[in-house]
């Protein structure tokens, strides 16, 4: 088993006033030469945005992009629907750039803080035709147990969105001294695990709030919970940018 632990206090942190950004792998004006990407896994910002602020439109092409609120209100819209959409805490969005997109994400509070990841993944698929699609995942189908949110089109796994890559996200929230064995897809995955919430333990390593560990090269590892806590994985293959 090879295993990376990226503490939370190490994540690149942006100041920007209306936006409070952590960064698991280099970006923006944040590098580490040595946190580039975990296989296709290119990108997890952990953001907190001001009330009525955003992201004004931008451009994204080929690459998958799944964003998760965690609290308050997203708000999105993009070059392939004019109307603005709500995406809640409990939902998940997707959206595959492909050829090229232009959307806009806002916080849709006056008065409250969004907070959420966005995820980029790099696509096995390269310009394709854009897409978007969002779904809510139930709370109580999550408790001791993997709720899948997000796996590749072309799998035949029912009830998850869908991207152009061969990945699995997934969330569990364990009760403290419960555990849970993760089985990896194949020997070419990796899954990099982040503790949403909590303490637990993985391959002997002790994760807190916001801690991620990164683990390869196995079929399977161990989370133990030390107390009540809530854990997102993201498996994708091994690629070697």
């Amino acid at each position: 088993m090879k295993t990376i632990i990226h503490k939370a206090e190490s994540r690149g942190f942006a100041n920007h006033g209306w936006l409070q950004a952590n960064h698991s792998f280099s970006f923006a004006n944040w590098y580490n030469p040595e946190r580039v990407h975990f296989g296709a896994l290119r990108v997890l910002n952990d953001d907190v945005i001001a009330p009525k602020m955003g992201f004004g439109t931008h451009p994204h092409d080929n690459m998958e992009i799944i964003t998760i609120p965690l609290g308050g209100e997203l708000k999105h819209r993009d070059s392939m629907h004019n109307e603005w959409q709500s995406v809640l805490p409990g939902e998940v969005q997707i959206m595959s750039a492909g050829t090229g997109v232009q959307h806009s994400e806002i916080n849709g509070s006056v008065d409250k803080h969004l907070s959420l990841f966005q995820i980029w993944i790099i696509p096995n698929k390269q310009n394709v035709v854009p897409r978007y699609d969002q779904k809510t995942f139930e709370e109580d189908n999550r408790k001791n147990k993997l709720q899948t949110l997000v796996t590749s089109i072309d799998s035949n796994h029912e009830g998850s969105l869908k991207i152009h890559q061969d990945a699995i996200l997934s969330r569990i929230d364990l009760d403290k001294d419960k555990s849970f064995s993760y089985q990896l897809k194949s020997s070419n995955h990796g899954v990099y695990a982040m503790t949403i919430h909590g303490n637990v333990i993985i391959n002997n390593n002790a994760l807190e709030t916001r801690d991620a560990i990164g683990v390869s090269e196995t079929e399977a590892f161990n989370v133990q919970a030390t107390e009540n806590s809530q854990l997102l994985f993201i498996e994708v293959p091994m690629l070697k940018l």
